[in-house]
């Protein structure tokens, strides 16, 4: 199997223990929400050794000139599901994401974060979550999927003692837990002071989530019941949905009414009560919101989208196929008004969490359809701007806030952070959109300028082109698809 650090190290260059100047840069700190012109960042290994005005560069150091360039912190995709080492790595890389976060833990993704920190894999810094626990019977098929089901309390205590001894950095729960499994998970995962992130349960409200720390909400789904002036009536039609196992694309479709109805009857104290709540509790909310594009409006997905050329075809086959049979099957076209509808409606609410103070992070959910490894970042940053974010507030989405969730010393453009840089060609203080203009990429003491990074794309699309065979049962256990 081809190893992207190969090939990237052709073109890429590792300071080691010699600094590197990036002098004559607009600096963009969101962490400090200040901008520095004409600057001078210095680097020694992989750490910021200094940040200010131009005052002369230190013997020896090797000259990056940044005239007019701007210089960002690394970027953060908080919610990845991964296939191919050959793939995501690189393109995570390629695109200024140097942090990521796995949803569904595997052995084959804790390898390459083992190889990445040796040094002998090109590739962001990555977090690892358990497998999905979820009720029985689960969304999604054990035998096709990696997924724990667990039917009581005491199954979801030992599931989460199971999980934190396999390696897992937090553990992932599911859509279909029953409320006594997750009030046992959120006690177990307190006892061992492990982080709860993942989907609301629909037997959980959010706020019961949150003061039982849910300190990372997935996705949106949930918000609507629970700022919706009918909530009780509508979780009781939640309680009657009735699903056989691996059944996603049956709750998609049960649901869909349920939450439309819900973001129909959309209150605003209750908006307001319940964000104070998850503000003051400092509970994360990660939107998604290009996943819930890609559902939502699933219809009119781009199959011609040139992005397509980096994944290969069993990871195509899968997305097609999860788009037609669990995204598409049993939805009738006079519904796309209304699911469009859904979709401005989570714009509107993406606006009001971030207006109330609810910390937001970018995570695309790669792995779903039209989500690109490192590039659909971009997409979501965009989307923080159509909701109403500034350009600055959708920066800390991708930096600060990551940072400060994940406790690193990254995020920010400042003395003693991690030297995980992006250089771009325009100002991202005019338009979010320029952080797809990237220039170059410092992560891990390793700057890929341009031509390093176009040779990274370059050996992406090669290899995509090699692999070949059947769909694949991906490692994304929100919204996969099996072979």
């Amino acid at each position: 199997m081809a190893r992207a650090r190969a090939t990237a190290t052709a073109t890429a260059t590792a300071a080691g223990d010699r600094p590197t100047a990036f002098t004559h840069a607009t600096v963009i700190d969101p962490a400090g929400r200040r901008t520095i012109h004409d600057a001078t960042v210095v680097v020694r290994g992989d750490r910021i050794e200094s940040v200010g005005p131009y005052s002369g560069i230190p013997a020896g150091a090797t000259v990056v000139d940044l005239r007019g360039r701007y210089l960002i912190p690394g970027l953060a995709d908080m919610h990845v599901h991964c296939w191919f080492e050959q793939i995501e790595p690189p393109l995570f890389l390629a695109n200024g994401v140097t942090t990521v976060r796995e949803l569904s833990g595997t052995p084959m993704v804790h390898e390459w974060r083992q190889r990445i920190e040796a040094g002998t894999l090109a590739g962001p810094r990555w977090t690892i979550g358990s497998v999905i626990v979820d009720g029985t019977p689960s969304l999604w098929d054990p035998n096709l999927l990696p997924v724990v089901q667990v039917a009581d309390a005491t199954q979801a205590r030992a599931a989460v003692r199971r999980q934190l001894a396999e390696g897992a950095d937090f553990v992932k729960v599911y859509s279909r837990l029953s409320r006594p499994a997750f009030h046992a998970i959120a006690a177990e995962c307190g006892r061992h002071g492990a982080r709860l992130v993942g989907h609301c349960p629909d037997s959980v409200t959010v706020a019961e989530a949150a003061d039982l720390g849910l300190g990372s909400v997935e996705h949106l789904f949930g918000l609507f019941y629970a700022t919706s002036t009918r909530e009780a009536a509508l979780r009781e039609r939640l309680a009657r949905v009735q699903l056989e196992l691996g059944d996603y694309n049956g709750w998609f479709n049960q649901c869909h009414p349920i939450e439309y109805d819900a973001m129909r009857t959309h209150g605003r104290i209750r908006t307001r009560l319940l964000f104070d709540r998850l503000a003051r509790r400092r509970t994360r909310v990660v939107p998604t919101l290009t996943m819930h594009r890609g559902l939502d409006l699933a219809r009119t997905l781009d199959r011609s989208d040139p992005r397509r050329r980096y994944l290969p075809a069993p990871m195509l086959a899968s997305v097609d196929h999860a788009l037609a049979e669990l995204y598409l099957r049993g939805r009738d076209p006079s519904l796309d008004a209304r699911w469009a509808e859904l979709f401005e409606a989570r714009l509107a609410l993406v606006g009001e969490l971030h207006r109330a103070g609810v910390p937001l992070m970018v995570g695309t959910d790669l792995a779903t359809c039209g989500v690109y490894p490192g590039f659909s970042v971009h997409d979501e940053l965009a989307l923080f701007a159509d909701a109403g974010l500034s350009p600055m507030d959708a920066l800390r989405a991708a930096t600060t806030e990551p940072a400060a969730y994940l406790g690193t010393r990254s995020g920010g453009v400042a003395r003693g952070h991690v030297a995980d840089l992006v250089v771009l060609d325009a100002d991202p203080l005019r338009d979010i959109r320029n952080t797809r203009r990237v220039a170059g990429v410092l992560a891990r003491g390793t700057y890929y300028d341009r031509a390093a990074r176009d040779q990274l794309l370059a050996d992406v699309e090669r290899a995509a082109a090699g692999i070949t065979g059947a769909a694949v049962a991906p490692a994304c256990a929100c919204h996969a698809v099996p072979a």
